[in-house]
C-alpha cells in the first residue's frame, strides 16, 4: 500500500502521529510513506520511509525498544522533585491531590495499546499510570484528560458534576441522565466510552478556560491544541515551586492509537525529567507533540 501525504508546514507536527499509526498496524502490511511539504508553492520531498513489518521483524523491533527497568515509585507523589523545589500544597479533596496520588504501574514500564500490543514508541514514557485503557480505540489524548476528570468526580460521588460536551452540537451529556440510577463503576466506564465516541480535543477545548500566564500553572491544567484532522491534549499531574516562585510541572498523556496513560519524559533536559520548567520560552516540546504558551487551559 502506498500513502502520499501532503503536509504543509503547520501540519508537519502530525509526523509523529502518522509514524505511530502506521507502525502499530498489522505486521503483515507493507507501507511506503511519502511526506511532502509545501514551500513557496513547490512541493519538496522530505522523507521517504519504507516500513516492511512482519511478525518476526516486529518482534525484533519491540525487543530492542522495550524498556527493561521497572519503575520503583508506586504513586506520582513518590517521584522526587529536583533540588530546592517543593510540591505545592493541595486540598485533600481537590483534583490536584487526586492526580498527584494516582497509582503507577510497577509490574513493567511498557505502554500497551487498547489491543494489548506494545506501542511502537517506548521512549516517551517515564512511568505509566495504573488505569485501564479499555479494549477499543477510544481513550486517546483528550479522552484520557476527560477520563481522569471523570474518575476524580466519581471517586467523590459528585455524579451530577460529571458531564462532557459532544462535538456535534456542543451540548453536555450528563452521567446522571445516562446511568438512569445505576451508579456502578461499570456503568461509569460505559458512559466514558460513550463520551469518547462523540467528543475530542475541539469539544473539550471549548469547555475549558484559557490561562494567560504559564506561571499560574496548576495541577489539572491542560495543554491543548485542536487541528485538522488531529489535535492533542496533555494534562499537568503535579507542580512544584521554589523560594523564588519558579515552578516545575509534570505531564501525562494518552495518544493515538488509544494507549495507557503515561507520565512523559522531558526530551530536552534529562536532569530535570520527568519535570518541565514553567519558564520555557514560547515552545513546549514534549516527546510526541509541540505546544506553545498560548495552549494552556483549565477546567472551570
Amino acid at each position: 500500500m502506498i500513502f502520499v501525504l501532503k503536509l504543509n508546514n503547520k501540519k508537519f507536527k502530525l509526523l509523529n502521529y502518522y509514524v505511530n499509526f502506521f507502525t502499530n498496524l498489522s505486521p503483515t502490511n507493507n507501507f511506503i510513506i511519502m511526506l511532502l511539504t509545501n514551500n513557496n508553492n513547490q512541493y519538496k520531498l522530505l522523507i521517504v520511509m519504507f516500513c516492511f513489518i512482519t511478525c518476526c521483524t516486529k518482534s525484533i523491533l519491540y525487543s530492542q525498544i522495550l524498556p527493561q527497568e521497572k519503575i520503583k515509585y508506586k504513586t506520582i507523589s513518590q517521584i522526587p522533585t529536583i533540588s530546592n523545589y517543593n510540591r505545592i500544597i493541595c486540598d485533600s479533596n481537590s483534583f490536584g491531590f487526586y492526580l498527584r496520588n494516582l497509582e503507577l504501574k510497577i509490574s513493567n514500564n511498557i505502554v500497551y495499546l487498547y489491543n494489548n500490543t506494545p506501542k511502537y514508541n517506548q521512549n516517551a514514557q517515564y512511568a505509566i499510570i495504573k488505569i485501564d485503557v479499555g479494549n477499543k480505540d477510544l481513550q486517546q489524548c483528550a479522552d484520557a484528560v476527560m477520563r481522569l476528570k471523570g474518575e476524580y468526580l466519581f471517586s467523590l460521588k459528585k455524579f451530577k458534576d460529571i458531564h462532557f460536551c459532544f462535538l456535534s452540537d456542543g451540548k453536555p451529556r450528563y452521567y446522571t441522565d445516562y446511568c438512569n440510577g445505576n451508579f456502578s463503576y461499570n456503568k461509569f466506564k460505559d458512559y466514558m466510552n460513550y463520551i469518547f465516541s462523540f467528543a475530542n480535543t475541539a469539544s473539550l477545548k471549548k469547555e475549558l478556560k484559557h490561562i494567560n500566564n504559564v506561571e499560574d500553572i496548576e495541577i489539572g491544567d491542560v495543554f491543548i491544541q485542536t487541528g485538522n484532522p488531529y489535535g492533542h491534549a496533555i494534562i499537568i499531574v503535579d507542580v512544584a515551586i521554589n523560594k523564588n516562585k519558579e515552578k516545575i510541572f509534570m505531564l501525562a498523556q494518552s495518544y493515538m492509537p488509544a494507549q495507557e496513560i503515561h507520565i512523559l519524559k522531558n526530551p530536552n533536559n534529562n536532569n530535570l525529567s520527568p519535570w518541565y520548567s514553567a519558564d520555557f520560552e514560547e515552545i513546549l516540546e514534549t516527546p510526541e507533540w509541540t505546544f506553545t504558551k498560548n495552549d494552556l487551559y483549565r477546567f472551570p
